[in-house]
């Protein structure tokens, strides 16, 4: 059975939100602004390698679908985006363009433990603020990958929704990759 891994770009205080700039948001870009170094690119790298599949939400894939076609890199990040399946969450979208992308309609829950059933590694979540806030309040999340940047931005969405339900994790490893922090967090144990 598959595990599904989030994996974000988060804020001191939980900010998730356009951490690229692409989005508009006050302080977008905000992680361009710390050297995650060598390792924590190999870290991104390694992860989209070893994953199965991505689950996206419709504004993530959205972006995702417009920027990651057109780009060409050295190290195969973007042809492994471009070629691996993809599976969007949204009642709205009608079609997806981008090569191996589903549109996944139906029950949450039901269509995630399809996945799960379908794939046998990592099924990699990125971005995706409402669908990740779902994963979590339905307990489908298995593992978070937290890349945290010293910052408190205040403002913007958030990892976990103010109203979320405590939830507990494991934590299984940290690591420091240029100037942020890599944690690993695992669901812990019922």
């Amino acid at each position: 059975m598959g595990k599904l891994v989030v994996t974000e770009f988060v804020s001191l205080d939980g900010v998730m939100e356009d951490p690229g700039g692409a989005e508009g948001y006050v302080h977008g870009g905000w992680t361009f602004k710390f050297d995650r170094d060598a390792d924590g690119n190999k870290f991104k790298l390694d992860e989209l390698a070893t994953a199965d599949a991505q689950l996206l939400g419709r504004r993530t894939y959205e972006g995702f679908a417009k920027a990651w076609p057109s780009i060409k890199d050295e190290a195969g990040f973007a042809d492994r985006m471009n070629s691996m399946p993809k599976f969007v969450v949204s009642k709205t979208l009608g079609t997806a363009d981008w090569n191996n992308t589903t549109v996944l309609a139906g029950d949450l829950a039901e269509d995630v433990m399809k996945l799960k059933e379908q794939f046998a590694g990592n099924i990699l979540v990125a971005g995706s603020a409402q669908l990740v806030q779902g994963l979590l309040e339905h307990e489908l999340v298995d593992e978070l990958h937290l890349m945290v940047f010293p910052v408190a931005l205040g403002t913007g969405k958030r990892l976990f929704a103010d109203d979320a339900a405590l939830r507990t994790f494991e934590l299984a490893e940290t690591r420091q990759m240029g100037a942020v922090a890599v944690l690993t967090l695992k669901r812990a144990a019922s």
